[in-house]
């Protein structure tokens, strides 16, 4: 006798088996630091490459998130501005306008 298999059913069976990793990617995310009377909270902040920092200017002056190399995000003032992560590593940044306004953000891969 010649029986034939079933594609599916050996899926299922593999699943229920747990030979077949299902491997789901990991939704990016939003770090929102807030611009509170000339400071960032949280200073320090870690992400992963693919999320967005959002900075939210609660002052009524206009700042920026200034790191080396030239990367600048404008927060108009009671506005936000937002930045994508594409590369991992470690950044400071400094408000270009108020330099004694600084923070970190720490970007995994």
């Amino acid at each position: 006798m010649n029986a034939a298999v079933n594609p599916l059913g050996s899926a299922f069976l593999a699943l229920l088996l747990g030979t077949t990793a299902i491997v789901v990617p990991a939704r990016a995310g939003t770090i929102e630091v807030t611009i509170d009377g000339l400071t960032f909270a949280p200073v320090e902040i870690e992400a992963k490459v693919g999320d967005e920092v959002e900075w939210i200017n609660k002052d009524a002056l206009v700042h920026t998130a200034t790191m080396k190399g030239g990367t600048e995000v404008l927060v108009p003032a009671k506005k936000s501005g937002r930045l994508l992560m594409n590369e991992p590593g470690s950044f400071d940044y400094i408000c270009r306008y108020h330099p004694n306004m600084k923070g970190h953000i720490t970007v995994r891969p």
